[in-house]
């Protein structure tokens, strides 16, 4: 066998995980905080690979990445992330629209929710209360507005408790149609969140800290733009709080 022989062979080892994960499409930025404070500016694509959804449940105009939200599930990233601060606009196009995004999110759908256990950071529309009156009551519309919480087998603390559930202790949230900006810092099982310019929500002790990130189609349009990944340093972590690698 020649050099030229084993320098193929190498290239389908390094090359054929990344090629069998079936990349969907490519949406968002990848950074490093390092590479970002001396200047270099320099960003990689962003890879999002099908969990359970459709060819069809996604779609690019322009710089804007369309969720039609049919069927319901997930779409996962390429590898997965421990700290880091995540940034993304959102809009729903329906009233009442449902969607997210999971961090630290394993990308292991259930079968009785068709969605995988991980944080969400929620996404819902304000007339979401509106139209799911329990016992005639409205919820409250902090639940619509960038609620944090432990999905599926993830458990988390809640800075402002609704149940297990964070909810924020201020209204931001735009309704239909309008864009709203989500910053989401994610560091050693704590997550921070600002929606359109203030800190308004957060958790702690994530009982998971590395894993994929997940958006979610979940029956309404919803369309995202600017999504950001900027990689800060890893923190000390367990085994136990690292989700199985795909």
């Amino acid at each position: 066998m020649n050099l030229k022989h084993i320098l193929f062979i190498l290239t389908l080892a390094i090359y054929s995980p990344a090629i069998s994960q079936n990349t969907l499409f490519e949406f968002g930025q990848r950074k490093h905080f390092d590479k970002l404070i001396v200047g270099n500016n320099a960003a990689e694509p962003l890879r999002w690979v099908d969990v359970n959804t459709t060819d069809t449940t996604w779609h690019k105009e322009g710089d804007i990445l369309v969720d039609n939200g049919l069927p319901i599930g997930v779409v996962r990233s390429e590898r997965m992330y421990q700290n880091f601060i995540m940034q993304v606009e959102w809009r729903h196009m329906e009233k009442g629209g449902n969607s997210g995004i999971f961090v630290w999110c394993d990308a292991q759908p259930e079968e009785h929710s068709r969605l995988p256990s991980g944080v969400e950071v929620q996404m819902l529309e304000l007339d979401w209360v509106n139209q799911n009156k329990r016992n005639g009551e409205t919820p409250p519309i902090a639940y619509v507005h960038g609620e944090l919480f432990g999905a599926g087998k993830t458990k988390t603390i809640p800075d402002n408790p609704r149940g297990e559930r964070s909810k924020s202790i201020e209204n931001r949230c735009l309704g239909v149609g309008q864009w709203n900006k989500y910053t989401v810092v994610c560091v050693d099982g704590t997550i921070k969140l600002s929606v359109n310019g203030k800190y308004v929500n957060g958790i702690r002790q994530s009982s998971r800290r590395k894993g994929y990130l997940c958006l979610e189609a979940e029956g309404a349009r919803i369309e995202f733009r600017n999504l950001q990944i900027i990689e800060l340093d890893e923190g000390y972590i367990l085994p136990e709080q690292i989700v199985e690698k795909l």
